[in-house]
C-alpha cells in the first residue's frame, strides 16, 4: 500500500467539514428537529406541575412541593371515586376499537388487493378514506342526524318505534363510538396494509396456484404472513395509547344519558383543568403523566412481547 493511501484511509473529516459538504441535509431536517423540541420536549418541563402545590404568583419552580413527598395529585385521583368508572370505561374503549379496527382494514386491504376492476379499486378506496378527512365536530354531527330519535334518518324511523335511544343510552355508547371510528378510519387504516401487500412477492402466488391452493389458502399462507410484522408494529403503537384516548370525539358525543360509559380519563383531565370553576391544573397534569407512564410500560410489555413470539419490535 502506498504512502498516498494510507494518508487517505486515515484522514477522516470533522463535524464541521461534514457539514459543510451536506449542509442541505442538515437544512430540510432543521425544520422538524425545532418543532419537535418546542411542541415535544419543552413542554416537558410542566410535568414538574403533577408533583407542585401550584400558585400562580410564585409559578412552577416556586411553587411548593406537594405533601406525601410530592405524590399527593396521584393519591387523590387513584382514591377519587371517578377512578375506576374512568379507567374502565377507557380500557374497554380502547381494547374495543384495536380489536376491532385493525382487523376490519386488514379485511379491507386484502378485499382490494384481489380486486380485478381497477376503476371499482380506485373508487372503493376513495369512499373508504375520504370519512378520515372530516373534522370530529362534523363527523359527530352526521351521527346525531343518523341516529337522533326526533330527526336522525335512522333514529327516527328504526329504533324510535322499538322504543331504543341509541345516543341517549350507555349501553349503546361503547358500540357506537368504536364502529362509528371504524367506518371514519377504516379506509385509511388499510392503506398501510396495502402497501405491506403490494411488497409481496407474486411468484409465491404464482408457485401456489400451480400447487393448487385456493384463493382463502393464499390469502392465509402467502398474505397474512406477509402483513403480521406491519400489524405487530401497528399494535405496539396502538398499545401506548390504551389510556390516552382522545377526548374530543367522545366530548362531542357525551349527555347526561350515557355519561356512566362516556367519562373517560381524557375527558375527566379536561374537565378539571379547563372547564371547572377552580381549575386544578397540577392534579390534571399528575393524570397526564400516569397515562404517560402506562403507555410507556405498555409499549415496552408489548413490543418485548412481540419481539418474543415473532422476532418483530422496535428494539
Amino acid at each position: 500500500m502506498s504512502k498516498k493511501t494510507k494518508v487517505q484511509i486515515g484522514h477522516r473529516k470533522t463535524f464541521a467539514q461534514y457539514f459543510l459538504g451536506h449542509w442541505q441535509l442538515y437544512l430540510m431536517i432543521a425544520f422538524p428537529i425545532i418543532m419537535l423540541f418546542i411542541f415535544a420536549y419543552a413542554p416537558m418541563y410542566g410535568v414538574i406541575l403533577a408533583f407542585k402545590d401550584y400558585k400562580v404568583s410564585l409559578g412552577i419552580w416556586d411553587s411548593p412541593w406537594a405533601s406525601n413527598h410530592g405524590l399527593s395529585n396521584f393519591m387523590r385521583f387513584f382514591s377519587n371515586y371517578n377512578f375506576r368508572e374512568c379507567l374502565r370505561n377507557t380500557i374497554v374503549l380502547s381494547v374495543y376499537s384495536m380489536l376491532v379496527s385493525m382487523p376490519c382494514s386488514i379485511i379491507l386491504a386484502l378485499s382490494l388487493n384481489y380486486a380485478r376492476n381497477l376503476a371499482y379499486k380506485k373508487v372503493v378506496q376513495m369512499v373508504s378514506y375520504c370519512p378520515y378527512f372530516i373534522s370530529t365536530i362534523v363527523f359527530v354531527g352526521i351521527i346525531n342526524m343518523i341516529f337522533d330519535n326526533r330527526a336522525g334518518v335512522i333514529g327516527s324511523f328504526f329504533f324510535n318505534n322499538f322504543g331504543i335511544n341509541i345516543l341517549g343510552n350507555a349501553n349503546y355508547f361503547s358500540s357506537l363510538y368504536v364502529w362509528s371510528g371504524v367506518w371514519q378510519g377504516v379506509g385509511f387504516g388499510a392503506i398501510i396494509y396495502m402497501a405491506a401487500l403490494a411488497g409481496v412477492d407474486q411468484e409465491q402466488h404464482e408457485a401456489a396456484i400451480i400447487d393448487g391452493a385456493t384463493l382463502l389458502q393464499r390469502i392465509w399462507y402467502v398474505d397474512i404472513p406477509a402483513i403480521i410484522p406491519t400489524a405487530i408494529i401497528m399494535l405496539i403503537l396502538n398499545m401506548g395509547g390504551t389510556l390516552n384516548i382522545g377526548y374530543e370525539k367522545i366530548l362531542a358525543m357525551q349527555n347526561q344519558n350515557n355519561i356512566a360509559m362516556s367519562e373517560v380519563i381524557s375527558t375527566y383531565s379536561y374537565k378539571v383543568s379547563l372547564v371547572s370553576t377552580f381549575p386544578d391544573f397540577p392534579y390534571s397534569t399528575a393524570i397526564g403523566l400516569f397515562q404517560s407512564l402506562v403507555g410507556l410500560i405498555l409499549i415496552l410489555i408489548t413490543n418485548k412481547i412481540a419481539d418474543k413470539l415473532s422476532g418483530t419490535g422496535f428494539l
